[in-house]
Formats: C-alpha cells, structure tokens, sequence
C-alpha cells in the first residue's frame, strides 16, 4: 500500500476522531495487553528512575500522569489531541497542555525534567525523529529518555523487516473505532541508532512478556544522554 507524505498528520487525524472511544477504552481496561502487561511496565520503568519530575508525551487521556502523581512526581502532559487533553485536565493529576511534536522540535515547551517518557505514542517518521533531536534539552542533569513502543520482532508480520509506513488497523477494538492511522516500522536497530543520534548512549532495553504466550508484549529502551 503506498501512502503519501502526509502520513504524520494522518496519524494526527485518525486520534483526533477516535478519542472519546480511545477514552473509553483505556478508562475501562478494554485492552488485555495493558491491563494485564505494559501498563505495569511503563510505570516501573519510570519509577526505577526516582523522578520528581517527568514529562508524558503523547499522555493522552492522562492516565501515567495520575499513576505517577500517587508517588508525589510533578507531570506535565503534552499530546496534539485537544479532546485528550481536556479529559485529562479534567481528572487532574498533572500540568497537561496541548502541543504537537513539531512545536517541540522547534524548541516552544521550554521545560526541564528528570524523566521523559513515551508510551505507545510515537507511531510518526519526520515528527518523532524531530523530537529525538531535541529531548536532550528536555532533560535535567543525570535525566533519563524512556520510550515503550510495539515489539518489531512481533508486530512485523509477514512483510520485510525494514523500516517504512505501515498500514493501521483496530484489531481487537470496539467496532466504532474508524480509519486507523498509519504507523511508521522501525526496526531495534533503527530505534537505537534514533538514541545514538539524538546524543543519548541506552542504559537498557526491557521486553515485558505476556504471562501466557511468554512472548514480548513491547519493548522499551531506557536512555541517558552520553
């Protein structure tokens, strides 16, 4: 399937229309692989960092900032979906602001933080690799970069293992949800040369197991600028 330049904002339109069923979704534990593994993950991971401050981009509805602020750790949230944000303002537990990921390329969040975090919300090509350039900046003295993504190894499928635009889908989703984004493969390769190129050397590369199958449910990298 060829699909044109415009996948970044592709991916924008796709969440802008779901939202209030991505809501629901979260908000009810409809997702197996969240409730019973990468949630769990991604909270761990950060707390192992012993932050007093994180940034959550791509936070969504809010729900790691509300985990996280349980522990006394100041969030701010940024997301480019105005409806998840304003849910996520409304349940509070953190500074939640909407902003894309091209405004923070550009240099316009002007924050400093111990940790930042991405969990399942870099999906692009040109605006995640912008804000790899810059998440260094982001970062206080001994911070750390943590990212939890899909699994290459698992969600490849049947096509190449190579980096490039893939079709979306809803899999596993209520019905109602419509026109899935694209996403962009990256294989582990490619994911750590992003780290390596944004300045960061990773520190460590976790694969959170589903209890049944034994296989990788995600994979995140735990990163610090070197």
């Amino acid at each position: 399937m060829k699909i044109n330049l415009l996948s970044d904002e592709k991916i924008v339109e796709s969440w802008d229309k779901n939202a209030p069923l991505w809501v629901i979704a979260v908000r009810d534990g409809q997702i197996e692989s969240r409730r019973q593994i990468t949630d769990q993950a991604i909270l761990d991971t950060v707390l192992s960092r012993s932050p007093r401050s994180v940034l959550d981009m791509g936070c969504g509805e809010g729900w790691l900032a509300r985990e996280l602020a349980v522990a006394n750790i100041h969030v701010i949230g940024i997301d480019v979906v105005p409806k998840l944000v304003e849910v996520a303002q409304q349940a509070g537990g953190g500074d939640f602001r909407v902003m894309s990921y091209e405004e923070i390329a550009a240099g316009k969040l002007g924050v400093s933080v111990d940790v930042v975090v991405c969990n399942f919300a870099f999906f692009g090509k040109e605006s995640v690799e912008g804000v790899f350039s810059v998440a260094r900046s982001l970062l206080n003295q001994h911070g750390s970069f943590i990212v939890q993504t899909l699994h290459p190894v698992m969600v490849c499928g049947d096509l190449p293992y190579r980096d490039g635009w893939r079709e979306g889908s809803w899999a596993g989703f209520s019905s109602e949800f419509t026109d899935p984004a694209p996403w962009y493969f990256r294989t582990i390769e490619s994911w750590t040369k992003l780290f390596v190129d944004g300045g960061f050397r990773l520190l460590e590369i976790r694969e959170p197991l589903h209890p049944k199958t034994g296989k990788p449910a995600s994979v995140i990298f735990v990163a610090e600028p070197g």
